[in-house]
């Protein structure tokens, strides 16, 4: 098995990626499968082996998506260490190979690997980075522009190569979560994709985006065409 190396597990020397594997139980998620929950109190986290999942969090009472996770990342990491609870639900998002692991054997895992605990750091950090730059999307950018970076980072993430040149990306998106992860409205969301749509950048169905112009949502994002956004 091999991840990209942009990832947890894909960062790793690859005999000390195996070793966590093995130390884990595995277990599958069909689609649509609760892999861990909000709020809950456990000290276990997940590697995801095979499979992507969402990432998603309450807020008055309205499910919010803050992320998708790929193969190769851990979940559940910082309430496995800290013993907080739960702060956000994984959902699998198509059929999900994950690996359980409870709190000694992976503390006792880093304390081996420091390079693995160091990576765990730097994992946190993303995710804050990641954070951070949602938020200068929001102040910067107009909505159709602000969904062309969100749609060209998800589809570095789990996009997949069809015909033509296009990319499909790899998971079911709504629109309504494709709004909470810009934070704007619905119709808002709905006004974009017709925008990115008009121009010949996107192709849309059923909980299915295609990026027909991969180059051409790049620019309109006004990012570089060599560096991943990731």
């Amino acid at each position: 098995m091999t991840w990209s190396p942009r990832t947890f597990l894909g960062s790793l020397p690859g005999a000390t990626a195996k070793e966590l594997v093995g130390l884990s139980v595995q277990r599958q998620f069909s689609p649509g499968r609760v892999v861990l929950r909000e709020g809950d109190v456990d000290t276990h986290l997940e590697l995801l082996i095979s499979g992507f999942v969402k990432v998603t969090t309450s807020v008055d009472g309205f499910e919010t998506l803050l992320g998708i996770r790929a193969p190769g990342e851990l979940v559940g990491e910082v309430g496995a260490l800290t013993g907080a609870p739960r702060n956000a639900t994984v959902t699998a998002c198509g059929r999900v190979t994950a690996g359980v692991l409870g709190r000694a054997a992976f503390e006792a895992f880093l304390h081996r690997h420091p390079v693995a605990a160091a990576r765990v750091t730097a994992s946190v950090a993303d995710q804050l980075r990641w954070a951070n730059r949602r938020r200068t999307d929001f102040a910067v950018y107009p909505a159709h522009v602000r969904l062309a970076r969100l749609l060209v980072e998800v589809a570095e993430l789990c996009g997949r190569p069809v015909a033509g040149g296009a990319v499909e990306i790899g998971v079911p998106l709504s629109q309504p979560e494709l709004a909470t992860m810009i934070a704007i409205a619905q119709a808002t969301v709905q006004k974009a994709i017709h925008e990115l749509r008009r121009q010949g950048l996107l192709s849309t169905g059923y909980r299915r985006l295609t990026i027909l112009d991969p180059a051409g949502l790049r620019a309109l994002a006004e990012l570089d065409p060599e560096t991943p956004y990731l």
